[in-house]
């Protein structure tokens, strides 16, 4: 990075994804298809919402549901706590919220302590990584007292990282060039970490000495497999096989399958890749449609492999879904192809009636889709090697959301409709390297950055968290994207065909149009009930419970854009309190909130505070950067020796109990 006068630094600004979207077709905008479809109606809500998904949903879910919707007042039991901005984490009283790990904590019996001013590349694989983001849980035996806690590493922030390289001058910051132990560090902090944890006593513990504790990192070797394997799109001149990749990178949600392996979901690889490609190279136009090379970090300077001019086709290695198996320490983490190419926000997934197994997945980008992925074979609860290659087969599809209320689900399938070599798709192969391209071809509905979509056993429907689309012109909206700068986001329900979450098609209603409702131009929808600190903006991760209760995380919630930061609230899908919202957890300033994750005996909530700090000091009227040495808060230490550091929360009830109860 040369130096440059501060417009935010380039790590934070290509998380927040603010550019103008890459998709160039006039496919329908979800806004679009929502003004068609309400232009007619208002917006339905609690039993209104429930009749018209009865159509679509199978008998199980639908008594749920319509029991659910019989229900008197909120689902859940806590004190709210205020909305607002300070150094550190706020919990609903009656909680405890404790530090179980933190970026640069020992997570091996050698590993070193974390020294701040003594970082190396070495040390950095022996602890706990940067930017949290997802958490996920593995049980040994079913126990909800002891597993291994599975946890993302997005990305990492070097001026919040590293002393001594952020300088200002006259009121401008400038960042030094990075050198090469600076970029192996950062790599190493990247990826995701597998540790085993403990509850005792009340409390939850690192096990330092678990045997199947891991660091997984962007200098991981991994393989390529699944359809797109092997093809020349993907071979370099480090990897003639196109199968064999070092790394994954930009982890942001994820998810635990059934069989009990953990998956990473590669979102914004973009940023890692510099330079240009050679002149008319016949991925200039794929590449473009992804944004790359954007530049955001320094690694092509010192790693060929990130320099598209050298290795071309090294962006195609990026963008998958990566499957860890947790349980063999030496294995090797597979990128399944199957799933596409995109940049993933998460990839949750649940099974379907007939065994068939179903992940979610969200392409985090403005303009950009919703897909999801029905595996060819069945799960077999009994047989863990059965379902261990379940991802390389399968369908991804795309949704198109229609103004009548209905949802379809289109296959990104070689050969059928416009996927031919006419539109130059020569396999499927290709069809997943240009996922986004192959979707555009369909006719798919363009959202409001898809990210977490979570489905929901209880009740057979399913949440897409659109975090939000400040781009979107009034020439754009959709149904399903109603609202023109759309700053606050919205989530959208799905209740698949007969309850069956394999089924092509279903219906969709909005859940919520998030922001201030006191502000009637917003236009946020929701319910009376929800208080002053209820309301929220930017949803993005999202967790249902094993009560079939939604918890939304939120991304974007600032002093200046909402006056309070982002957290963990509570929201009712269903009943007289549909659309009421609660909060129950916040961060401190400038960090994002990630996870959650509620264990199945919801006696243990787990959350991740991403990037704390980031993003300047505007809470308290400076409106300054916020680096190393000059920061907005030394949470979760509050030692003027150390850094800001990201860290993995646990919330517990005090005497304890179940969350929310």
């Amino acid at each position: 990075m040369s130096d440059t006068e501060f417009t935010g630094f380039k790590t934070s600004l290509l998380e927040e994804a603010e550019g103008e979207g890459l998709n160039p077709t006039t496919n329908p905008t979800m806004g679009e298809v929502i003004a068609a479809r309400f232009s007619r109606r208002g917006f339905l809500q609690g039993s209104l919402a429930i009749s018209a998904i009865a159509a679509t949903v199978g008998s199980t879910a639908l008594l749920t549901a319509n029991k659910a919707a019989a229900q008197s007042g909120s689902r859940f039991s806590f004190e709210e706590i205020e909305a607002g901005v300070d150094e550190t984490h706020h919990v609903a009283p009656g909680y405890d919220a404790d530090i179980l790990l933190r970026w640069g904590d020992p997570l091996f019996a050698d590993a070193p302590e974390f020294d701040p001013n003594a970082q190396s590349a070495e040390k950095q694989r022996r602890q706990f990584g940067y930017n949290n983001d997802y958490v996920g849980f593995v049980p040994f035996d079913g126990s909800h007292q002891h597993g291994l806690l599975v946890v993302n590493h997005e990305y990492t922030n070097e001026h919040l990282m590293f002393p001594e390289i952020v300088t200002i001058v006259d009121g401008k910051a400038k960042v030094a060039p990075a050198d090469r132990n600076r970029v192996d560090i950062e790599m190493a902090a990247h990826g995701g970490t597998i540790v085993e944890i403990r509850k005792q006593n009340g409390k939850w513990q690192v096990v330092k000495d678990g045997a199947l504790n891991r660091r997984i990192t962007a200098t991981t070797e991994m393989e390529l497999t699944g359809p797109a394997a092997g093809h020349d799109r993907l071979k370099t001149q480090a990897d003639a096989t196109g199968r064999a990749v070092i790394g994954t990178l930009n982890n942001c949600a994820g998810g635990v399958t059934p069989w009990g392996t953990y998956v990473m979901a590669e979102e914004n690889f973009h940023g890692y890749f510099l330079g240009e490609l050679p002149e008319g190279h016949p991925e200039a136009a794929n590449y473009k449609r992804y944004g790359v090379p954007d530049g955001a970090y320094e690694w092509g300077n010192f790693y060929d492999r990130y320099d598209v001019s050298k290795e071309p086709n090294e962006p195609n290695r990026f963008g998958w879904v990566v499957e860890v198996d947790v349980q063999d320490q030496s294995s090797t983490p597979k990128k399944r192809t199957a799933l596409g190419r995109f940049k993933h926000e998460g990839a949750e997934s649940i099974v379907a009636p007939n065994g068939q197994v179903v992940f979610y997945l969200g392409d985090d980008e403005r303009f950009d889709y919703v897909y999801k992925f029905v595996t060819a074979g069945t799960f077999d609860p009994d047989d863990r090697a059965a379902n261990m290659d379940l991802l390389d087969e399968g369908t991804l599809y795309v949704a198109r959301f229609d103004a009548d209320g209905t949802m379809a689900w289109l296959p990104l399938t070689f050969g059928e409709g416009p996927l031919t070599a006419d539109n130059g798709f020569e396999s499927q192969a290709d069809v997943l390297i240009e996922t986004r391209g192959a979707a555009d071809l369909l006719g798919a509905t363009k959202m409001d950055r898809p990210e977490d979509i979570q489905p929901n056993a209880t009740n057979g429907r399913v949440y897409v968290m659109l975090t939000n689309n400040t781009k979107r012109t009034d020439e754009q909206l959709n149904a399903a994207n109603p609202r023109a700068k759309n700053a606050f986001g919205h989530i959208v329900e799905i209740a698949e065909a007969d309850g069956d979450f394999a089924a092509t098609n279903g219906t969709w209603e909005i859940l919520l149009k998030c922001g201030d409702p006191s502000v009637a131009e917003v236009g946020a929808s929701f319910s009376t009930e929800t208080s002053k600190n209820g309301w929220f903006g930017m949803p993005d991760n999202c967790h249902v419970d094993a009560a079939g209760r939604l918890w939304v995380a939120t991304d974007g919630n600032s002093p200046g854009a909402t006056g309070r930061t982002d957290g963990i609230w509570a929201v009712d899908t269903d009943g007289d309190a549909r659309a009421t919202s609660k909060l129950f957890f916040r961060v401190p300033v400038g960090a994002e909130m990630c996870g959650p994750l509620v264990l199945e005996d919801m006696e243990t909530m787990f959350v991740a505070v991403q990037h704390p700090a980031d993003g300047g000091d505007d809470w308290d009227g400076f409106g300054r950067p916020s680096y190393y040495e000059d920061l907005s808060t030394r949470w979760p230490d509050f030692d003027d020796a150390m850094p800001v550091r990201p860290s993995v929360v646990v919330i517990t009830r005090q005497g304890g109990g179940k969350i929310a109860s």
